[in-house]
Parts: structure tokens; sequence; C-alpha cells
């Protein structure tokens, strides 16, 4: 069987700068959480056995962050509230000659109004702060077979706690533009929050998926409970593994 390719474009004369944050295998992103715990065997059982959370971890390829991101948010200056996306350098004159889709000092956002503004009831813009939403650059573009689209999402089980993307799906067999990913910040744990996000941090992971035309129908279902465990009898562990599950393969 043919592989499905997903391509990550980058500008010429720019590999030696954006190596070091090349996608990669969402496999290579494990949490050291989940690693260090135990082996599942007959005489404890843990998550490690879970194998729908390991496709979960596994799912698609991670993004790295393009850049170090100082952010200094919801801080009160001078009786007024205050937001920074700053960066260590002034930088649009290189960028500008590489062509490269990358934040510089002119910070990207979105205004709170986009999501209903303070009276409109969304989470989100209570969550941030109602304060706007900052944009990461992203420099890759991303290109999928045709029929093909991708879902971006935060990391599964392992999203950073400071902040998350928001999830959204892209055509990426049709759309050529570089894609890039508004932010929402954890206002819920940290009401004012000075930080570094720092280049290479994982912040979305992307998997590609065939578009499918689907129909939702309800039913009222004829296997009964007993049913349904005789299926996994005579089996400690790894029954929905050996049993059921599909291997899936992301190189």
């Amino acid at each position: 069987m043919k592989d499905n390719i997903i391509e990550f474009l980058y500008p010429k004369k720019t590999k030696e700068f954006l190596e070091e944050i090349f996608p990669v295998k969402a496999v290579q992103n494990i949490p050291d959480w989940f690693k260090d715990i135990k082996e599942h065997n007959h005489k404890k059982r843990t998550i490690k056995g879970c194998v729908p959370v390991l496709d979960a971890f596994t799912a698609g390829y991670i993004l790295k962050m393009p850049s170090d991101f100082y952010i200094n948010h919801n801080y009160t200056n001078k009786d007024r509230k205050d937001t920074a996306w700053n960066f260590p350098i002034n930088r649009n004159d290189i960028l500008k000659e590489l062509n490269l889709n990358i934040n510089n000092n002119d910070a990207v956002w979105h205004d709170i109004e986009q999501l209903g503004g303070k009276k409109g009831g969304c989470p989100f813009v209570e969550k941030n702060k109602n304060l706007p939403f900052y944009k990461i650059q992203y420099p890759f573009r991303i290109k999928t077979p045709p029929g093909y689209s991708c879902l971006f999402i935060p990391p599964l089980n392992n999203k950073d706690d400071r902040f998350e993307i928001f999830s959204g799906i892209v055509d990426t067999d049709t759309y050529y533009n570089y894609v890039n990913f508004p932010i929402l910040l954890n206002g819920d744990k940290y009401p004012v929050l000075e930080t570094v996000i720092e280049r290479g941090t994982p912040f979305a992971q992307v998997i590609p998926f065939k578009r499918e035309s689907w129909k939702m129908s309800m039913k009222e279902d004829n296997l009964t409970k007993s049913q349904a465990e005789i299926s996994i009898m005579g089996r400690f562990i790894h029954s929905y593994k050996k049993l059921f599950w599909s291997k899936k393969s992301w190189k």
C-alpha cells in the first residue's frame, strides 16, 4: 500500500535556521510522566495498557514553536490593563529577505470582538482576560494529497498548561497559504502571566485525515452487556489490543 504524504514546505535558504524546529512524529513527544509509569501487567494494570490513550499520543505530527515568545499578560500598568508580545531583536528586514512567515516585533492578533466581545458569552474571551488573542506565525506551508485535510489541536493529553491553540481543520490539499495559530492563554490558572514560551516548545498536533461524508443514525443496541463481556473473557490484559485494535502508521 502506498503511503500518503504530508509535506512541510520551507522557503529556500532557511533549512539551517529552521531545522531545529522541524515537525516530528507525535510518538517522539510522549510525556515523561507517561513513560515513567510502570508497565501494564497481570499484577498491576496501568494506563500503559490503554491503547486508545497511546493512539492519541502518537497520532500525527507535532509542531514546535518557531521562536522564543516573551509574554507579559494582564499586568496592570498605570491603572490600565496591558499585554505584551515581545521579541529579542527586531528581525523585520531579515525575515522579509528570507521570505519567512515568523513572528517579528509587530504583534499579530485577533480582537475579542471577533468572538463576540466582553458581553458575547464566549468562555475563551473571559479565560483570556478580555485581551486580544495573539497568533503564532508558522514558517512551514503544509500540503496533503487531494481529498485530505488536517486537524490542528493542542497536543493530546500533553498540552502546555500556560496556553493552547484554537483547534481547527484546514483543507491543506487546496489551501496553499501558511496556517497561523491563534492562542488562548490560561487565565483560569494564571490570572497574570509573565513567561517565555521557548523556541522548540511543542504547541500543536496535526492529524491528516480523508474527507468523507457521514450521516448520523440512532438505533437500539441489540448487544447485551454480558455478550460484550464474553468477547474479552479469558484475558487479564491487552484484550482490546489483541482482539479489536488496528495498527496506525505515522512515519
